[in-house]
């Protein structure tokens, strides 16, 4: 059997692949829990790039854990083809740039 930690790694892999454009928030894009997954749901949605979302105040053991594996201690989290783009400041700077569309295209 494996370690915990291989065995959280591995699934957190599999979270950050489940879509092209995967975003980590707290709450829903329906119902977001922060100011801050507010702000990166509107630019998503603004976007009109299709993304999936997971909710982090659901799963202790992901919101931790993804914190680790990313090296990224805050959230929300943005991956692109399970690549971490990084936060809302990152993405921020991706809409003030004019590249946000070009980072989050998943081809």
């Amino acid at each position: 059997m494996l370690p915990k930690e291989e065995l959280l790694e591995d699934k957190l892999r599999k979270l950050v692949n489940k879509a092209p454009v995967m975003v980590f928030i707290k709450g829903t894009p329906d119902g977001p829990k922060c100011g801050f997954s507010r702000q990166i749901v509107k630019i998503l949605n603004d976007s009109g790039v299709p993304y999936e979302s997971f909710d982090i105040l659901e799963n202790e053991e992901v919101r931790q854990g993804l914190k680790t594996f990313s090296n990224w201690p805050t959230f929300p989290q943005l991956y692109v083809k399970g690549e971490l783009v990084g936060g809302l400041d990152i993405v921020k700077e991706l809409v003030a740039a004019g590249d946000l569309n070009a980072t989050l295209s998943p081809s």
